[in-house]
């Protein structure tokens, strides 16, 4: 799979479990929070993608 400019993947904890989203942009850094479903959320980790062949990094998040 080529490598998908200007989109990265959000990895998402949810009580019914993970949930994987792709975002435009780059990814955000770790430390700075993003807004998902009305929430606050904090980056604490990229990564790379968790899908196989897939060039997008992966910000990993946590409830504020």
């Amino acid at each position: 799979m080529a490598e998908r400019d200007g989109k990265h993947l959000l990895f998402i904890w949810k009580p019914s479990g993970y949930e994987l989203r792709e975002a435009d942009g780059d990814a955000p850094a770790v430390g700075s929070k993003v807004e998902v479903d009305d929430r606050e959320e904090q980056v604490v980790k990229i990564a790379p993608s968790p899908l196989p062949n897939d060039t997008r990094p992966c910000a990993y998040l946590q409830a504020v």
